[in-house]
C-alpha cells in the first residue's frame, strides 16, 4: 500500500506525465467510437493479430481494405459441361481471365475448367481443364447443377494448385476490373443474392439445419459463386454441399420451393453447418439489366435476359426490338460483332455486348463448336 507520505511525495513530471497519457487514451477511445459509429452495422473489428472477431459486413470499409497487405493469390474455377452452350460461355470467361489477371490490381492465379462430362472435349488445348465424372444417370433428375458440389469434390480430391484460396466462379461470368481476394483468413468473401432468403424459407431450412445450431439467419443470402474461399475450409463444406444438395433434391416440398436455386441454398447450408460466415461484398458482382452502372465492381454475370425497345426502354418478359440473352444460343456460339443496344440502355449492358465483342473478336476459331 501507498503511504499518505508517500503518495505526498509524488514528483510533478510523474503527475503530468499521467495526466497526458490519460487524456490520450480517453481522445483514441472517443475517437474509434465516432470512426466506428460511421460504419453501417453489422461491422467488421480485428484484434491485435489483424483477426476478425465480430460478424461479417455487407461492404467492406476502405480503412480494412487498407489493413490489407501481402498479396494473397486466389485459383479461379469453374464448373463447366461440354455443351456448346456452356463451352462458348467458358471461352468468353477465360478471355477476360487473361486480360486482367496480371493487371494492377488482381490477385488472380492460375485457372482450372472442372469439366463434369467425364469425357475430353476439343477445348483440352484451349483452357486448362480437369475431367471429372458427372453424377450417375438420373440422380440430378434433370437439375443439372446438381453435378457443382460434386464436380468440386471430386476436383478438390485431385486438385494440386499453388494457391491458398479458390475462387469458385461461373461460365457466364465476365471479369469487368481486375479481381482482388476479398476473403479475410477464415471468413469467405461472398455476393449476397436478393433472393436467397434464409429467414423467409425458416420451416423448409429447419429440415436441413437444426434448431440447436441456432437461428436460420446463420445460413448466409448466398451462393457458392461467386466465392473466394480457403482450399482447406472448401475441403471440409464440399461433401457436406453435395450431400445437402441431394438431400434437398429428394424432399418435394424443397425442391418445388427452391427449384433453380436449390443448389445455391444447400452451399448456403452447409457453410452454416460447418459455423462458416461469409464477408458479404455486394461489390463481388452486378446483374445486367438490373444493376444499371459498372461502378467498382469486378465481375458481370450475364445469366439475364435484356430486352429493350429501340427507345432504350427495358422491356423486360417481353422480346425486345434488341436483345441480349445467353439462352438466344443454346446450341452454338454468338456471332461476331454483335449490334449494340440504342442510346439510352444503362451502361452495364452495353458493357457487357462490347466485352462479349471483343473476345469473340478475338478468340481463334470461334465459331467451332
Amino acid at each position: 500500500m501507498i503511504s499518505r507520505k508517500n503518495m505526498g511525495s509524488v514528483s510533478p513530471l510523474l503527475l503530468i506525465t499521467l495526466v497526458l497519457g490519460v487524456c490520450f487514451a480517453t481522445y483514441n477511445l472517443v475517437t474509434m467510437v465516432m470512426h466506428n459509429r460511421s460504419i453501417s452495422k453489422p461491422t467488421i473489428y480485428y484484434n491485435s493479430d489483424g483477426g476478425i472477431f465480430v460478424d461479417p459486413i455487407i461492404e467492406m470499409p476502405e480503412s480494412v481494405r487498407k489493413l490489407k497487405r501481402a498479396k494473397m493469390p486466389f485459383h479461379v474455377a469453374l464448373t463447366a459441361t461440354d455443351a456448346p452452350y456452356s463451352k462458348w460461355q467458358c471461352r468468353i470467361m477465360y478471355y477476360w481471365y487473361k486480360k486482367q489477371k496480371d493487371l494492377p490490381g488482381s490477385e488472380m492465379g492460375g485457372f482450372t475448367r472442372i469439366l463434369h462430362s467425364g469425357n475430353p472435349d476439343n477445348l483440352m488445348n484451349e483452357i486448362p481443364t480437369v475431367i471429372v465424372d458427372p453424377l450417375p444417370a438420373g440422380l440430378d433428375r434433370g437439375y443439372i447443377v446438381l453435378n457443382r458440389p460434386w464436380a468440386f469434390v471430386q476436383w478438390l480430391e485431385k486438385a494440386t494448385i499453388e494457391e491458398e484460396y479458390v475462387l469458385m466462379a461461373e461460365p457466364d461470368h465476365i471479369f469487368v476490373t481486375p479481381l482482388p481476394n476479398l476473403a479475410h483468413g477464415g471468413y469467405p468473401a461472398a455476393f449476397p443474392f436478393f433472393y436467397i432468403k434464409p429467414d423467409q424459407n425458416e420451416k423448409l431450412l429447419r429440415k436441413f439445419f437444426p434448431e440447436e445450431l441456432g437461428p436460420v439467419t446463420n445460413i448466409d443470402p448466398i451462393g457458392n459463386s461467386p466465392v473466394i474461399i480457403k482450399k482447406e475450409l472448401l475441403e471440409k463444406i464440399a461433401p457436406t454441399w453435395m450431400n445437402v444438395s441431394l438431400k434437398m433434391k429428394d424432399d418435394p416440398e424443397t425442391d418445388k420451393t427452391f427449384g433453380w436455386v436449390l443448389e445455391m441454398y444447400a452451399y448456403a447450408v452447409a457453410s452454416a453447418l460447418h459455423g462458416v460466415q461469409h464477408i458479404l461484398q455486394k461489390d463481388f458482382m452486378l446483374q445486367p439489366p438490373w444493376d444499371l452502372e459498372i461502378g467498382k465492381k469486378y465481375i458481370i454475370h450475364y445469366t439475364y435476359g435484356c430486352d429493350y425497345n429501340m427507345k432504350g426502354e427495358l422491356t423486360y418478359g417481353k422480346i425486345g426490338e434488341w436483345r441480349f440473352d445467353k439462352r438466344s444460343f443454346l446450341r452454338g456460339p454468338p456471332p461476331r460483332n454483335l449490334p449494340l443496344p440504342p442510346p439510352g440502355v444503362p451502361e452495364s449492358v452495353v458493357t457487357l455486348v462490347k466485352m462479349v465483342n471483343e473476345a469473340t473478336a478475338n478468340i481463334p476459331n470461334w465459331d467451332a463448336e
